[in-house]
């Protein structure tokens, strides 16, 4: 039985950030667990292990999302604005892992942080003013952004010398 285009639409929504994620894993974080754990972290910090299934989790919600805006009947403007914060969210997020982890720029990576959270929270607004689950589907990634930045800068601040 062949998937219909609409099946095949919302796969590659979801594929998106899930192979995105992927490939930035697998290029920026190659040692991540090790110099993780040599950090110094607060002591609201996950175990390492938390992280791949919270971004497996928030890459296919946002996908979704994606997929349920893209779907609704809209203004061009406001297609054209969600899928521009949408973008720009993803070139955020695949971005922090080379400058925290790769580039140990834990700084700048911070202020990416903050221009993330920025852009999902625009992106999350988009989203919901035309598809109401669409937008709830991006609170959890606001939730986990906003945490992200408290950890970031925590941990930033603890290393400094490092």
């Amino acid at each position: 039985m062949m998937m219909s285009k609409d099946k095949w639409k919302l796969a590659g929504t979801v594929a998106v950030p899930l192979i995105g994620g992927t490939i930035v894993g697998t290029l920026a974080n190659k040692a991540s667990k090790h110099k993780y754990k040599k950090l110094d972290t607060p002591d609201f910090a996950p175990p390492g292990w938390v992280f791949p299934i919270a971004w497996t989790t928030l890459y296919t919600t946002m996908g979704i999302a994606k997929y349920k805006f893209d779907k609704t009947p809209k203004d061009p403007n406001i297609q054209t604005a969600g899928s521009t914060t949408y973008i720009t969210q993803l070139c955020f997020n695949f971005m922090w892992s080379f400058l925290f982890f790769k580039w140990n720029l834990r700084g700048t990576a911070l202020v990416d942080a903050i221009l993330l959270w920025i852009t999902v929270i625009l992106n999350t607004y988009y989203f919901y003013k035309e598809n109401k689950l669409a937008g709830t589907l991006m609170l959890p990634y606001i939730g986990w952004t906003t945490y992200a930045v408290a950890l970031n800068y925590a941990t930033w601040k603890m290393n400094e010398s490092i």
